[in-house]
């Protein structure tokens, strides 16, 4: 679905992705790990289109999309639900989740009822804003407002960021129903090592801009995990 080859994006002079290769796979979830600040969260933003690449290409369903603008890319199928969550706090619920729909292509103006089999909770209170949620109902917003648009590629960048255990529980069936249900792959930055494990087909690992270490999930080992990921 996802094909990164030699991928360089820079902060201004700083280099800060050097080099990047990586396949995301249709219907897979990919785990991107590494330290803070090695460019995982860059990485993401270069998906999306919210970063220019200097080198290298990205290929997306065959399609070069190297060059393509952020919101031809949210109409392709790529959505993004960026670390920190990034709601808006004035709008309800039902009023984040309706910007959602600006990324389809088939002109539907209703949110579709798939979204709130996935977070129930987000129903009872749509018209409560999307500021007055707690952190971990905000991030149920997040995701949802990103699947609206029933995306075929799904950035998540940290989901369990600063989140109860409870819904980090939640999120984690969400994403195993996507994964499961086999339409939309998931590229998942996460520093949570067992909720990776227990999600993640593949996993990648990041050092200064750059990747380190990659392989199936099930063969992370405590060798690589001490090597590359322990502070």
């Amino acid at each position: 679905m996802l094909s990164i080859n030699g991928l360089d994006v820079f902060y201004g002079e700083s280099h800060i992705l050097r080099g990047v290769d990586m396949e995301v796979p249709a219907g897979s979830v990919v785990c991107l790990m590494g330290r803070n600040g090695v460019g995982k969260t860059t990485l993401l933003k270069a998906i999306a289109g919210a970063l220019p690449a200097r080198g290298g290409s990205l290929t997306y369903f065959d399609d070069d999309i190297t060059k393509t603008p952020s919101h031809l890319r949210a109409k392709a199928g790529i959505a993004h639900v960026p670390q920190g969550r990034e709601i808006f706090p004035r709008l309800t619920i039902h009023e984040n989740l309706l910007i959602g729909l600006e990324a389809r292509t088939d002109r539907m103006n209703e949110v579709p009822e798939f979204v709130f089999d996935l977070f129930p909770v987000l129903k009872t209170m749509l018209t409560r804003r999307g500021g007055d949620l707690s952190g971990g109902q905000q991030q149920q917003l997040a995701i949802a407002r990103a699947l609206v648009s029933e995306p075929r590629l799904l950035l998540l960048d940290e989901p369990t960021e600063g989140i109860q255990p409870s819904i980090i529980q939640e999120i984690e069936v969400v994403i195993q129903r996507i994964r499961d249900a086999g339409d939309t792959a998931v590229l998942l930055v996460e520093q949570y090592l067992d909720f990776a494990r227990s999600l993640g087909d593949t996993y990648y690992i990041m050092e200064r801009g750059s990747i380190v270490a990659e392989g199936e999930t099930q063969n992370l080992t405590d060798g690589i995990v001490h090597t590359h990921l322990t502070v």
